[in-house]
């Protein structure tokens, strides 16, 4: 077991932090404080739009489920009258930047997330500089650009904030890196103008989330789709690069699948080698990690995409926070 998988179960579990890991953590906090602040001070460290901007993040560390949010969330904007565009890092990519995606990119070049997110027919633009990504956007027609995983990017003004938190892990032991999973002080959700929670019981004022799937596509033939019921009672390999393996494995669990699950690390860069299954049984893994393996995909190899479903309260009430703070 290696530091990282260690320290996360710490996160997540009931053991105390490491002792080690407390003095770093301070440090973190006063570094992360004052970062904020001058952003916070100083407007002219700012980069305002054109056009308003809304952030969706976390403040853990790892996936929440953030991705299928900002693409629903998009689809919910253009019902409503908006042209959006989606801002993103690229992380894991090689493309720094600022690059707009064509729909036809290498996962390797501007990310896994950016190219699945492209695919649902939203304008992507990467960057490791998000203003300047966010330009091309605007440039390219968006009147609205949603930030993917920007909470913590304070040189990119916003109009309004989403946080996603994990309904399962929540916010772990509360500690900061690298003691606990945070990247910002719980303090920080009473911010942001929504906290959305993916999965779990949602607390008072949060915005409950769910994802929805049921039907596997083939990865060498997408005209080629599946129930994942009729993968019950029967072995699978499930694969998941994400932030949270577990949530994944245990969604084809539900199904009656007899799971061999098999987690790696979240934006893992897949090869051939890392599928040496000889059994002939089928493999299923998440679209965004299957953005990755077509390249060497199998016939028995299937993605599972899923859909974020939120209250339509919710989208307009985003849609009147945008109207009132632009105006």
């Amino acid at each position: 077991m290696g530091l990282g998988t260690s320290l996360q179960r710490r996160w997540y579990g009931e053991e105390s932090p490491p002792w080690w890991t407390l003095p770093l953590e301070a440090l973190y906090r006063r570094v992360t404080r004052r970062r904020a602040e001058r952003f916070r001070h100083d407007p002219s460290t700012v980069v305002r739009l054109p056009v308003p901007v809304v952030v969706v993040g976390n403040i853990t560390v790892g996936g929440t489920g953030k991705t299928p949010l900002i693409v629903a969330l998009a689809k919910a904007m253009e019902r409503r009258g908006f042209m959006p565009g989606i801002v993103s890092r690229g992380y894991g990519g090689s493309e720094r930047g600022p690059y707009l995606l064509t729909g036809d990119d290498d996962p390797a070049k501007v990310g896994d997330e950016p190219c699945l997110i492209r695919q649902s027919g939203v304008p992507v633009a990467i960057g490791r500089e998000r203003p300047e990504a966010a330009r091309l956007l605007v440039d390219a027609g968006c009147d609205l650009i949603l930030a993917d995983d920007g909470l913590q990017h304070y040189r990119l003004g916003r109009d309004v904030e989403i946080c996603v938190i994990d309904g399962e892990r929540r916010l772990g032991n509360g500690h900061l890196l690298p003691a606990g999973p945070l990247r910002e002080p719980a303090s920080r959700l009473a911010e942001v103008d929504f906290v959305v929670v993916n999965g779990g019981v949602p607390s008072a004022g949060e915005i409950a989330m769910r994802l929805e799937g049921g039907v596997a596509v083939n990865m060498r033939e997408s005209s080629l789709t599946a129930p994942l019921a009729d993968f019950a009672g029967r072995p699978a390999h499930a694969v998941a690069g994400i932030g949270n393996p577990t949530r994944f494995f245990a969604s084809l669990a539900a199904q009656g699948i007899a799971v061999h699950g098999h987690p790696f690390a979240d934006h893992h860069a897949f090869t051939r080698d890392d599928f040496t299954f000889a059994d002939g049984c089928p493999v299923l893994m998440t679209d965004k990690d299957a953005v990755k393996c077509r390249r060497f995909a199998r016939d028995n190899w299937w993605r599972v995409p899923v859909h974020a479903v939120l209250p339509e309260s919710f989208y307009d009430a985003v849609a009147e926070c945008i109207q009132e703070r632009a105006s």
